[in-house]
């Protein structure tokens, strides 16, 4: 059963993610919020699967509420809802720890899939859209006036990865698939996912859009 919390300002919404949710067999609605710091107080006592969560709402906005909850450590993961499928806010949601973006006007099978597939520890969205959402916000990314060799050898999150590891890490950040990295590496795909399952194991990144995120702050790739 994946316990969800519905996060959203607008009550109507809430209830109709509330009447979907609750009649599937595998899904229960442990909570709705109406703002981003009911939504961290109310992950934290309730400790939900997947909180459901709407970006635009008075008070703490959801990229921060994601932030907090994403950093708290706790194994919930967020699945944000953006007005656009390419926007600032989903670039946002992404950089503060979300396992993923569904649009509003998603149809409902999409969005039961998107938590289903997030409480599963899968990310809702495909690192080739990640690394476009990283290209079109680039001059968001932090300054590295270090240069990308010496931040490649400071950042302690790649400090533990072998060379292979971190081609691995690369070739994720590129976008390239399973498969496309087998190919190129003359892999077996086995051996590939073995691979990406140890690189987001030492790196701490969440899912595989994460480990985009972190190829681009550590430099490994750079925007187009």
């Amino acid at each position: 059963m994946t316990a969800v919390l519905i996060v959203d300002d607008q009550p109507m919404q809430r209830f109709g993610f509330r009447m979907l949710l609750e009649s599937q067999d595998d899904m229960t609605v442990v909570g709705e919020a109406g703002n981003g710091g009911e939504a961290v107080r109310q992950t934290a006592q309730l400790q939900p699967d997947v909180v459901l969560m709407d970006i635009r709402m008075p008070g703490l906005d959801g990229i921060e509420a994601t932030r907090r909850i994403t950093a708290s450590g706790n194994r919930t993961r967020v699945l944000i809802l953006t007005t656009f499928d390419l926007d600032e806010y989903a670039y946002a949601g992404l950089r503060a720890g979300a396992s993923g973006f569904l649009v509003k006007d998603a149809q409902p099978e999409e969005l039961l899939s998107g938590i289903r597939a997030v409480a599963s520890g899968d990310a809702v969205v495909a690192p080739s859209l990640t690394r476009r959402l990283l290209d079109a916000f680039a001059d968001q990314l932090p300054s590295d006036p270090a240069g990308p060799s010496e931040t490649l050898a400071e950042d302690a999150r790649l400090t533990s990865l072998t060379e292979r590891e971190r081609e691995i890490l690369t070739a994720i950040g590129q976008g390239w698939t399973n498969t496309e990295i087998a190919e190129r590496f003359h892999l077996a795909e086995s051996t590939v996912k073995t691979h990406v399952g140890r690189v987001l194991a030492k790196t701490g990144a969440r899912d595989r859009v994460q480990a985009v995120i972190l190829a681009y702050d550590t430099r490994l790739v750079k925007p187009s």
